[in-house]
């Protein structure tokens, strides 16, 4: 793993530009490499075996004047190498409105400006803290991501696409289990999102919907007044038992169809991936993302 530290950058004027490299292992190079000192900002370019590149004008874009910056992580748009791969993954990162970039925080697709890309400022870097330094199979963007929201922080993305970001079958991210990810990802969801709503539905009475549903805490389940779908097979059954539960009886959940559900909801649906079937439903209810519902798939 190759880290670009951060350093004041004379040719654009810029504290926090990208310059330099050192391979080193992924967790320690953050915690030795990402320290504060003489700049204002922090530049992180992560390249697996050289595969990644910040473009030369990056860092004035990224650090262009008026930016807010003492508490955001400000990303850019990336170009993906070769360039039919991760092709769902790349036009989420490249399309995501600015609002969406804390609402979609939630997704399967982790942090919604790839960590290549980050820039900060030292000071809020400090407060957020080091990366997690476990090692292979550790999501340390997606931990320091959530850690980063936690604590109040925001996430600007510059529209321009500035990273050539190739995929590649070794790269470490494919160390990092989807179980891990997935526990994760359910408890910042019940611990950032889930305290605001007295009850919520789950959309998808499928694998996915369950699954959420059974992850959940027995206090969280409780909220679940429903599942809602389209398919007409789960919707006639009428409602979904809990086999696993200790309770007696055994909580059966409704289903029902999306049309006769009330928010919020918690979408457990992949998006384009039904020629906007699901999108066009969603749009349809005319609800506002973030307060009706969140997307979890």
């Amino acid at each position: 793993m190759c880290t670009h530290v951060s350093r004041p950058c004379a040719s654009h004027g810029l504290p926090g530009a990208v310059i330099g490299a050192q391979c080193v292992a992924a967790g320690p190079s953050r915690r030795k490499e990402l320290v504060p000192g003489p700049g204002l900002g922090l530049g992180e370019q992560t390249l697996e075996t050289g595969t990644e590149g910040l473009r030369t004008e990056a860092p004035a874009h990224l650090w262009r004047p008026g930016l807010p910056r003492s508490a955001k992580i400000i990303g850019c748009q990336v170009q993906r190498e070769p360039p039919n791969s991760t092709q769902r993954y790349t036009r989420w990162l490249n399309q995501l409105e600015p609002g969406q970039l804390l609402t979609q925080a939630f997704t399967s697709h982790g942090p919604t400006v790839p960590m290549p890309t980050w820039f900060c400022s030292r000071a809020w870097f400090s407060h957020v803290g080091p990366f997690d330094e476990g090692g292979r199979g550790v999501p340390e963007d997606l931990l320091f991501f959530y850690e980063h929201l936690r604590k109040g922080g925001g996430v600007v993305r510059v529209d321009r696409s500035l990273l050539m970001y190739r995929y590649h079958p070794a790269a470490a991210t494919h160390a990092v289990l989807e179980t891990t990810i997935w526990t994760l990802r359910v408890r910042f969801l019940e611990e950032q999102a889930l305290p605001r709503w007295a009850t919520f539905t789950i959309w998808n009475a499928g694998r996915q919907g369950r699954r959420l549903y059974r992850s959940l805490t027995a206090e969280s389940r409780r909220k679940v007044v429903a599942f809602c779908d389209v398919d007409e097979n789960k919707i006639q059954k009428g409602f979904y038992c809990h086999e696993e539960s200790q309770e007696r009886p055994k909580p059966r959940v409704p289903v029902l169809h999306f049309r006769a559900a009330r928010p919020p909801f918690v979408i457990c649906v992949k998006l384009d991936l039904t020629g906007g079937a699901v999108e066009d439903n969603l749009r349809s209810l005319h609800l506002r993302e973030g307060r009706d519902f969140l997307h979890f798939s």
